[in-house]
């Protein structure tokens, strides 16, 4: 019976964690599209010769 519960409280201590998780990926994701699109650009590659 001790047995069963812990693994009960594993899968939900997973599932929780997962679930944290797969929302913090998804804020990240969503943060970086509104954000602009800063590129790195060669200033070597514009320089007139």
């Amino acid at each position: 019976m001790v047995k069963a519960f812990r693994r009960i409280i594993a899968a939900v201590t997973v599932a929780v964690l997962a679930f944290r998780a797969v929302g913090s990926f998804l804020s990240w994701m969503e943060h970086q599209e509104d954000a602009g699109a800063d590129t790195w650009v060669d200033e070597d590659e514009f320089e007139d010769v």
